[in-house]
This record gives structure tokens, sequence and C-alpha cells, in this order.
């Protein structure tokens, strides 16, 4: 379904981004793994070996000088890269009332100021040179319900944002979308407050856990040519949780 295609992954190393990586690469894109964490970066290259075309760089997606240098670097090695998909992201489960002025902006640097950082150069590149590409951002049923985390939850609201007006700056070259997963059973979920778990179960229809792989589904799906008339659009992922 991706044959052909190069695709730049970040926080790739683990959870959701590690299965989207497999994915791709089973899919037949060549994929560049991004990740602040090297040692994870070099146990994600040992896992897929033999599984495709991977090509892995450590970087800190919030420090804009390491990802202009990264693209710079791209330009050079992977001219031919024509998706993205953001996907670092953190959660600190904290209330509000106790969050620090550093922590706010920890998670508004990774959460959000990463992903403009991504989707600018990548959207600039290929606006240039007018080629065709898609852009797949990771938001979250918290930045559309809300959040007991109120800095995640804005910031995966803002994504929802980005990812419209983007759609919009970028035509018609490149197609951009979000994906809005509920709890995923990554280690991030072992976070979240039990009565909150609790209360996104209560509302699902289906009573299957979606799992990382259910989320990279969607990304494939996405990324593929078989969503070539979307753009703009938000898909949920939440069992059915939260109908509107």
């Amino acid at each position: 379904m991706l044959k052909n295609r190069k695709i730049i992954v970040t926080g790739a190393a683990s959870g959701i981004g590690k299965e989207i990586v497999k994915q791709c690469l089973h899919e037949g894109a060549s994929v560049i793994a991004c990740d602040i964490n090297e040692n994870s970066l070099h146990e994600l290259k040992r896992s897929m070996d033999n599984q495709g075309i991977l090509h892995t760089y450590q970087l800190d997606v919030s420090n804009y000088e390491e990802v202009a240098k990264f693209f710079m670097l791209i330009e050079i090695e992977h001219p031919d890269v024509d998706s993205l998909v953001n996907n670092a992201g953190i959660y600190l489960a904290k209330n509000i009332l106790d969050y620090q002025v550093d922590e706010i902006d920890r998670v508004l640097d990774i959460n959000i100021k990463g992903f403009i950082f991504f989707s600018q150069l990548l959207g600039r590149k290929l606006l240039q040179s007018k080629r065709k590409g898609v852009i797949v951002n990771m938001s979250s049923v918290s930045g559309i319900e809300g959040s007991s985390d109120a800095i995640y939850g804005l910031s995966k609201a803002a994504i929802i944002g980005l990812t419209k007006s983007c759609a919009m700056n970028f035509s018609p070259f490149v197609r951009v979308n979000a994906v809005a997963p509920t709890m995923v059973n990554t280690p991030m979920m072992d976070s979240i407050p039990n009565w909150r778990k609790e209360e996104y179960l209560s509302h699902q229809l289906i009573d299957t856990p979606v799992m990382p792989e259910d989320v990279a589904h969607s990304v494939i799906f996405l990324l593929s040519d078989k969503s070539r008339h979307y753009t703009g659009a938000t898909f949920d992922i939440n069992n059915g949780g939260y109908l509107r």
C-alpha cells in the first residue's frame, strides 16, 4: 500500500510510534525514524532488522535548531521524502494546579512546537518542489473531550486546529489529517488516573481494547492513496465512546 513512499515518523522508538514504523515497513515504505532516546532507536533498528529500509536519527523535536539541521541532512540523504507522522509527545498526568512553569513549557514545546517545526519544514519542502505528500498528526480523545491533565488536553486540541490550518495552507499538494485515539495499551496509559480510565471505558460501545496496532492501521490508511480525498479531518478511534 505504501510502496515507493518515504516517511518520517517522530517518537518512533516506542509505543504507537514503533508500531507505525513496523506497519509502514510491512507496507513497503522506507522509514526515517526520529526519537530523543538513542538507545531505544538502536533497539528499534535491531527489532526491525530485515523488515525493510529503516533509517534512524536521534533528535529533540522541540529544539528548532536540531530539527532544522535534520531537514538539511534529509535534503542531502533523503530528498525523496514525501510523508510525515507527527507522533512524539509526552503526558505528565498532572492536575493543572500542580504544574510548574517549566513543566508547562516542556509539554507545549514537545506536543505542539515539535509538530509545528516538522510540519513547517516538510510542508515548505514539498510545496517548493510542487510534490504530493501526506502529514498525519497524532492527537487524542483528550483534545476533543477534555483531559484530567489540562495541559496535555490543550496540546492535543491544538493539534486538531493545526491539522485543519495546515490542510488549507499546504493544499493542493499535501494532505493533512489527524488521528485521535482513546486510551491505548501503552506505558503512557499507566499514568492516567483510574477514575478517568473508568469514565472513558464506561462510554465505549465496543469492549475490545484499542491497541497500538489499531492506531497504526488508521495511520497507514491516511498515508495511503486510499485516503486521497481526505484532508483536514480528524479520525476518532474510541470504540464509539463519544458519539457526536
